[in-house]
């Protein structure tokens, strides 16, 4: 069994997706967001964002974390914010003890809606119907779940790859 957290950062909000996973069987545990304050200043909402990660470590002990890699917009500015959240969450979860995974956001929303281009009407949508959960309130804690959810589909994937390279090394 291992309990994979998906991180969807922001410098103002973040959102969270914790699920289960035995085997193919994936359940739904938590999900939410960390409204972080506005009127601090950046450093001191990366340090609210930083203990909020290790209260939510704390609670469902990861084995792995699924970060959104950073996508370049037309905001430097905001690009590098959320470039900073994104450092907290990775540093937290190597301080827990997980192991971190980041997939692109295209690449989630071609796995989880079936298009990369899918809106985040339509991912957190698909994520309710694929979880079977009622209405997810906020849309950073459904593109949380579906980071988490198309990593559990490729866990087969990559442990198959791991193999593969012990294999290779035993051979060399």
């Amino acid at each position: 069994m291992a309990i994979v957290i998906g991180i969807d950062p922001g410098s103002r909000v973040t959102g969270f997706g914790v699920l289960e996973i035995q085997g193919n069987a994936v359940r739904h545990v938590s999900h939410g967001i960390i409204r972080l304050p506005e009127e601090k200043e950046l450093s001191q909402r990366l340090a609210v964002l930083a203990q909020s990660f290790r209260e939510l470590f704390t609670r469902y002990k990861p084995s792995e974390v699924v970060i959104e890699k950073v996508f370049l917009g037309k905001n430097p500015d905001s690009a590098f914010k959320l470039g900073h959240a994104r450092g907290v969450a990775m540093a937290e979860s190597a301080l827990a003890g997980a192991i971190v995974y980041e997939y692109a956001t295209r690449l989630i929303k071609k796995g989880v809606a079936g298009k990369g281009s899918a809106g985040k009407e339509e991912v957190q949508l698909m994520i309710q119907r694929l979880l079977q959960l009622p209405k997810i309130d906020h849309l950073d804690a459904s593109d949380a779940l579906a980071l988490a959810y198309y990593h559990s589909s490729q866990r087969q994937v990559l442990r198959r790859v791991e193999r593969a390279k012990m294999r290779e090394g035993e051979l060399l």
